[in-house]
């Protein structure tokens, strides 16, 4: 089955209450859009060609142009020549639409699968009093049955908008016989919003690691998501489809270990908390967001990354199950810190307010 048809069939699915309330790629109108891009540049190249045929076959490729997508004036008009995709550097017939669009779109589906993953993480760990409020808004139905229910859902979500940009800007290249496609996802990295490269989905897999552990669940959503923390390089593997395997490193670029009560960047790289805020020259007990604006992210020098740490909760609950005698180790190590430098900093304040 084409792309095409399969996420048509995603977004009328079982999902679709859920997805009502969510974004998505515009797919068909997308194709719509470098469909008649093509339609118009093959029109350009048959008036030139002296009867040489320059349509560019697929071999029967989903996105074959048809008859009815020539627009505009004929081979002898100005009307069509004035809209002709020309493969330069830019397709002012394509890019106006279809650049903006995206990025408008991934920018959205970005941040409605971070804010959903974060309310159903919410769920998974709140306990006591804020447990019971949350169980009463769902009825106290069943918490295992909808926490995988909306992880399953999350993780369609994410997947299938990732892979239709990849196909629709693979598909732009095409068309345009360019590599702005390709440079378009390098923008979406540097925006902080390619999809699959998001702390969110990190955070998702252990959720479904640290729930397997303790509830005994296995399913095809729980069983694609493995992690190994015991080697040196550890790394948390998630395989999206069967061709699509994705690998997240673990490991704290600062101090060479696994990441210990990890935080995200805004650049997405993960370092322990600890790590991070040494690297900012703030105290661990005032916390990542005391860091300035003009600091910037040990990795990619990235400036303005600590405004909105992620706080990778359901990680560290992974390394607390998987290496617990590690994590107690380090969470010593990282008490013994913040007490050695909230007495350094009180000290200094009562000198300063005494005078001496």
């Amino acid at each position: 089955m084409k792309f095409g048809d399969t996420f048509n069939e995603y977004l009328r699915g079982e999902d679709e209450c859920f997805l009502e309330k969510c974004s998505h790629i515009e797919y068909k109108q997308l194709k719509k859009v470098l469909k008649r891009c093509r339609a118009n540049t093959i029109t350009s190249s048959s008036s030139t060609s002296c009867g040489v045929d320059h349509h560019d076959h697929d071999g029967g490729d989903e996105d074959e142009v048809e008859d009815h997508t020539h627009n505009g004036g004929g081979p002898d008009g100005d009307a069509g020549s004035s809209e002709l995709c020309t493969y330069d550097d830019s397709c002012s017939l394509c890019d106006q639409k279809f650049f903006s669009e995206l990025m408008k779109e991934a920018s959205e589906i970005a941040g409605c699968f971070s804010s959903r993953v974060r309310r159903l993480l919410h769920l998974h760990i709140s306990t006591g009093m804020q447990r019971y409020v949350l169980r009463l808004r769902h009825c106290f139905t069943n918490d295992n049955q909808i926490m995988i229910q909306q992880g399953r859902m999350l993780i369609d979500y994410v997947t299938m908008n990732a892979i239709a940009i990849r196909k629709i800007l693979k598909k732009y290249d095409k068309v345009h016989s360019s590599v702005n496609g390709r440079n378009f996802r390098s923008k979406l990295r540097a925006e902080h919003i390619e999809l699959l490269q998001s702390p969110w989905l990190i955070e998702l897999g252990a959720f479904y690691i640290n729930f397997n552990g303790s509830n005994g669940v296995s399913g095809e959503y729980v069983d694609q998501f493995s992690c190994d923390v015991e080697s040196d390089q550890p790394v948390m593997t998630l395989m999206v489809s069967d061709s699509v395997k994705l690998e997240y490193s673990l490991t704290c670029a600062i101090c060479l270990e696994i990441a210990f009560n990890p935080y995200a960047l805004s650049c997405g790289h993960i370092f322990c908390k600890l790590c991070a805020c040494s690297a900012a020259s703030v105290m661990v007990f005032q916390g990542l967001k005391a860091a300035e604006p003009k600091c910037k992210c040990p990795v990619c020098r990235e400036v303005g990354v600590y405004a909105n740490p992620i706080h990778m909760i359901e990680l560290d609950l992974l390394l607390k199950n998987r290496r617990r005698e590690y994590w107690k180790e380090r969470m010593l190590e990282e008490r013994s810190e913040m007490v050695k430098q909230s007495k350094e900093y009180w000290d200094s304040q009562t000198k300063y307010v005494i005078g001496y």
